[in-house]
């Protein structure tokens, strides 16, 4: 059964003013798949995000989203591809002045077609959904910990029933008790409602948790997509120093201990380890072929 495309980029091209930020870019985001994008600082993952969800404009080139080009498409055509999509920011980007349960129903009054009896059980159905129990829908974001902020606005993104849901940094912030629960919530509510997700993260551990697979942003475009354990194995100056310095290594080695690419240096450069290594390079090969 052929994978279905639900965001298709051909020929991508930013810029602002002489800076090019994106140059060629083609990448596609495959239905059910997590899609996680990565590259340095200035490569432009963010600003790709926000064209995706059409809130930019590329200089040229394409992005369909459910089989639309975003860019091209009218107004009210848009906003309907909008409410099929949902949107995790950095930092929660909950309203301070309205409450846990105003920022949740907010989206749903906008549609202004749903009875508001409707929309309290709907809102308490998302927050349940998300972790959050009913004794703080009346609370202010201000009283919240960091952990709640990034819950309720996950709960905020599902109001809508989205197919699509794109995370910006989703664990930011978090300690890593509450960074793997969150990680752990959007497995679940991935697999539970069938979600599409485009994920842009720094973070290794949730990289390698959650990817399907991983596209890497850089020298304008997108050098490499595929799936982590390929990724990892691509000769580039930048994978190298994400994915294979000490941090990396330590994050595949949770993911595979038997991996050799997550090897410590001073166990990589043993040959008893490399001729151990390369029994599992192949073992794995033959699994994934």
């Amino acid at each position: 059964m052929t994978a279905t495309s639900i965001i298709d980029i051909q020929n991508l091209r930013t810029q602002f003013g002489r800076a090019v930020i994106h140059d060629q870019l083609n990448l596609q985001v495959m239905q059910g798949e997590i899609l996680s994008i990565v590259g340095g600082s200035g490569s432009g993952k963010t600003v790709l995000m926000r064209q995706m969800l059409g809130l930019e404009t590329p200089t040229r080139g394409s992005i369909k989203v459910f089989g639309e080009d975003i860019h091209t498409s009218k107004r009210q055509h848009l906003d309907y591809l909008r409410k099929r999509s949902g949107m995790l920011f950095q930092h929660g980007a909950l309203y301070s002045a309205l409450t846990v349960f105003e920022n949740v129903a907010q989206p749903m009054r906008e549609l202004g077609t749903l009875a508001e009896s409707l929309i309290t059980d709907l809102v308490y159905l998302k927050l349940q959904m998300s972790g959050i129990s009913f004794e703080h829908a009346g609370k202010m974001p201000a009283d919240l910990s960091g952990g709640m902020i990034k819950r309720i606005a996950l709960a905020r993104a599902l109001a809508l029933d989205p197919e699509l849901l794109f995370l910006d940094e989703p664990t930011a912030g978090l300690d890593p008790d509450r960074s793997d629960s969150f990680v752990n919530l959007i497995q679940s509510l991935h697999q539970q409602l069938g979600l599409t997700v485009v994920m842009v993260t720094h973070d290794l551990d949730t990289l390698f948790a959650l990817s399907n697979r991983i596209a890497v942003l850089a020298e304008k475009k997108v050098v490499i997509v595929g799936l982590p354990s390929e990724v990892v194995q691509y000769p580039h100056e930048f994978i190298e120093k994400f994915f294979l310095g000490g941090r990396g290594r330590r994050a595949m080695q949770v993911l595979d201990p038997a991996d050799p690419t997550s090897q410590p240096d001073n166990q990589k450069n043993n040959p008893q380890n490399n001729q151990q290594n390369t029994r599992s390079v192949q073992t794995q090969n033959q699994k994934e072929h």
